[in-house]
């Protein structure tokens, strides 16, 4: 419970039991209210022609307000005006008594509560104020877009000390008095977003310790490993990695990269991989016991979003008549096929970058520097992964731009409008930031051809290659120079950039105040001083404090919806190249809810509170990642690392299995997977320039390696290809069965509903029943 403690300059609700979201503190903020007499402020330029359409539509918006009973006050301040709005009692009468007749949003606290909460006063404030048209049919989003209304936004509370109280979290942010709010000041949608959010970073410590295990076992065994010794003390001669400039070279002067190789590819990844798959399941079943137990709290178990949009519509008109359902085939099929175009946009850049990793490549091989030249393969995938992170940030505003004009506006209701633009944005930005990411896991060094029939871009650059070691390196240093940039940088810009707008805004506003002069420094600073009459400039010194700071909207909530859910599909999917994944999410969420919590209370207007009772599509949304996880790691596994390959080798062409004693079962396996190209050859010869063939110490090859299974002669694919190929098929299959297996059972084992959660509401239910009867 949270105990009040009076204070010279404010109120301060301290903590003495944080288990949960009390609902006693519903009961103090009362007091809270009276400091709020505004429901909702709009801001307007001051228009000096009053036969200007601009002041036209103003007065006429105000007018429509004050025909629905709105209390609106208005003070000009410089060259800015401003309307405060409240609403009568009525309103919200009528509205509770709709929650009470209701078919699912009868259960809510609001109606028996003896007072109306602020959250609910800004709720329907701001959706009769959005519903409201004048004369010409324009709302006030339309009036804003054409500069009749510059701004409107509900209040933040006085504060100095606010408190935003999550489970497990508590968050201290110095404003301007004291004050702590519960769960319900940025209403249940927000309060989902912070449980959700504390949910997963608690669940990501497990994730992240095995990660952490699974390459300090590699770590361990890094030094003993046949493999690394057997491609450091190596004496096989490579064709040729690029044309022109590229000369043949040994394979031990690739050791460094031998030796990375190991610490993401071994028998642990594949174990992680499991548990990363089945610990997706196990995470999103607790988060429904976790949320439900929530919900049933706030008493919004049952709430329905598009019911409320019908209660509100009957508050705001009583002959309003409700959107109906429906469905265009046209219109449908219309969007399908400029989805299709939007992916098909997205997967051409995806082909971009593969062009500039293999121009670069070529180019740095060119060089006068002898490191990059010596590294020019690596260098182009983290230049490309560079790239990539940056037209991500690109695309990100495009994808929105789309999307939004994709989305069905016109829908029956709020909730439907939502789902509909966050599929369709969730479905670009993936396929923006996994398409490079599964060019690279499943078709690097795959679809490259051979010496004599190299495929090449335009017939002139040839692909990339991987290492003998395997591809999955190059996995590794894609997804972590994308992950590291991403989460950064995004944080930093999140947070940066709005202080600085709204120190800037703060700075001209405060020019502003200093007009005031004597009676913003005594009255201002002292509101309740009887007896005194301050200006208009220090009764709107709140009104200027929210105006300060950054606009909300829609999209401040779902950016961070989408930046997590992203983050969560790059900690489950390819997770097996990547063990550190849930490390780096981890310590990035410990920032980044802190962060939010920051932006939300001191940088942003308030947003405006929602009733829900989950956190939407986004459950369905990381149900199908966790689907996606487990088929992406099965084939990262099966088809992209060499742990098929080496297991193969172990049991049917190793030493063990031909029976030798007293030798690792490994060795000889770099060899095995190595195949020769003969220099007489006449399209051998043809792929390479003579001064190519020539070692560094100056003699001429008439044979190299590279990576395949083909035969020397025909160059035609060996028995051991296909032997691999076939477990690689059998693997993937069996591995997605059984972790899918493991999935249903998680599922099937952990109820979405706590016992007591169901009782609970089973004994209200009950005693709502008696009521009523009596």
């Amino acid at each position: 419970m949270y105990l009040m403690d009076p204070e010279q300059d404010g109120i301060e609700l301290q903590e003495r039991n944080t288990d949960g979201f009390d609902n006693t503190m519903e009961a103090l903020l009362p007091i809270l209210h009276q400091q709020r007499t505004y429901d909702y402020v709009l801001v307007a330029d001051k228009v000096e022609d009053q036969d200007h359409p601009r002041f036209l539509k103003q007065v006429a918006f105000i007018d429509h307000l004050r025909k629905k009973n709105m209390k609106v006050t208005k003070i000009v301040h410089v060259d800015k005006v401003f309307y405060g709005v409240r609403a009568p009692k009525e309103i919200f009468d009528k509205y509770r008594y709709l929650l009470k007749v209701s078919d699912s949003c009868n259960w809510s606290g609001d109606r028996k509560c003896g007072r109306v909460p602020h959250s609910t006063r800004i709720r329907v404030v701001h959706y009769i104020l959005h519903h409201t048209h004048i004369n010409t049919g324009e709302n006030l989003r339309e009036l804003q877009e054409k500069g009749v209304f510059e701004a409107a936004f509900c209040l933040h509370e006085v504060k100095k000390n606010i408190i935003i109280c999550i489970p497990d979290y508590l968050f201290n942010f110095e404003g301007h008095c004291r004050i702590s709010f519960s769960w319900s000041y940025f209403g249940e949608k927000v309060a989902l977003y912070y449980l959700w959010l504390g949910w997963y970073t608690i669940l990501l410590v497990p994730a992240a310790i095995l990660g952490v295990i699974v390459f300090l076992y590699a770590l361990a065994f890094f030094n003993t490993s046949p493999l690394i010794k057997e491609v450091c003390e190596s004496d096989t001669v490579m064709c040729p990695r690029c044309d022109k400039w590229c000369q043949v070279w040994q394979l031990r002067d690739t050791c460094t990269y031998a030796k990375v190789s190991p610490l993401f590819d071994n028998e642990g990844t594949v174990a992680f991989a499991m548990f990363m798959a089945v610990w997706a399941t196990i995470f999103l079943e607790l988060w429904k016991r976790h949320k439900a137990t929530f919900v049933s709290k706030w008493k919004v178990f049952d709430w329905c979003e598009e019911e409320e949009d019908l209660i509100l519509g009957v508050v705001n008109d009583p002959d309003c008549h409700p959107k109906e359902f429906c469905h265009s085939y046209l219109r449908s099929t219309l969007v399908l096929v400029l989805v299709t175009l939007m992916l098909i946009l997205i997967i051409g850049l995806t082909q971009a970058l593969v062009v500039f990793r293999v121009v670069a490549a070529v180019l740095l091989s060119e060089g006068t520097w002898e490191f990059v030249r010596d590294h020019a393969n690596t260098v182009a995938v983290m230049l490309g992964a560079v790239l990539h992170y940056f037209t991500m940030q690109v695309m990100t505003r495009v994808n929105k731009a789309v999307a939004f004009k994709l989305y069905v506006k016109k829908t029956q209701s709020r909730a439907a409008t939502e789902r509909s633009f966050t599929v369709k944005m969730f479905t670009f930005q993936f396929f923006t930031l996994f398409s490079s990411l599964v060019y690279v896991a499943f078709f690097l060094g795959r679809i490259n051809g051979r010496p004599g029939s190299y495929v090449r871009i335009f017939g002139k650059w040839r692909l990339e290659e991987c290492h003998p070691s395997g591809c999955l390196t190059d996995l590794f240093i894609q997804m972590a120079v994308i992950m590291v940039l991403k989460q950064t940088l995004n944080n930093i810009f999140e947070f940066i950039v709005p202080w600085f707008k709204s120190y800037f805004k703060r700075t001209t506003t405060k020019k502003l105040e200093r007009k005031c002069g004597d009676c913003y420094k005594n009255a201002c600073r002292e509101e309740e001083r009887r007896g005194h009459d301050p200006c208009d400039i220090c009764k709107l010194h709140d009104w200027l404090r929210n105006y300060d700071l950054n606009d909300v909207n829609f999209f401040s909530l779902f950016n961070e919806f989408l930046e997590m859910v992203l983050q969560f599909s790059f900690t489950t999917i390819f997770v097996a190249a990547f063990p550190l994944a849930p490390l780096l999410a981890l310590i990035n969420n410990i920032f980044e809810i802190r962060l939010d919590a920051i932006k939300m209370v001191s940088l942003e207007r308030r947003l405006v509170p929602k009733k829900t009772n989950n956190i939407g599509i986004w459950i369905k949304v990381l149900e199908a990642i966790g689907v996606l996880a487990v088929i992406a790691n099965g084939l990262v596994i099966g088809v992209s690392s060499d742990f098929i390959p080496r297991l193969v080798y172990r049991y049917h062409y190793g030493p063990c299995a031909n029976g030798e004693e007293n030798v690792h079962c490994m060795k000889g396996y770099i060899n095995d997977t190595l195949s020769t190209a003969q220099i007489t050859d006449l399209n051998v010869r043809k792929d390479f320039f003579p001064s190519q063939l020539i070692t560094e110490s100056g003699f001429n090859v008439t044979q190299c390696s590279y990576k395949d299974y083909r035969n020397d002669v025909d160059y035609s694919l060996t028995s051991q290809f296909w032997l691999i190929m076939a477990v690689r098929f059998a693997f993937v299959v069996l591995f997605e069965h059984v972790v899918v297996i493991f999935k249903c059972i998680a599922a099937w084992f952990v109820p979405d509903s706590p016992m007591l959660v169901k009782n609970d509401r089973l004994k209200d239910k009950l005693s709502r029943l008696k009521e009523e009867l009596q």
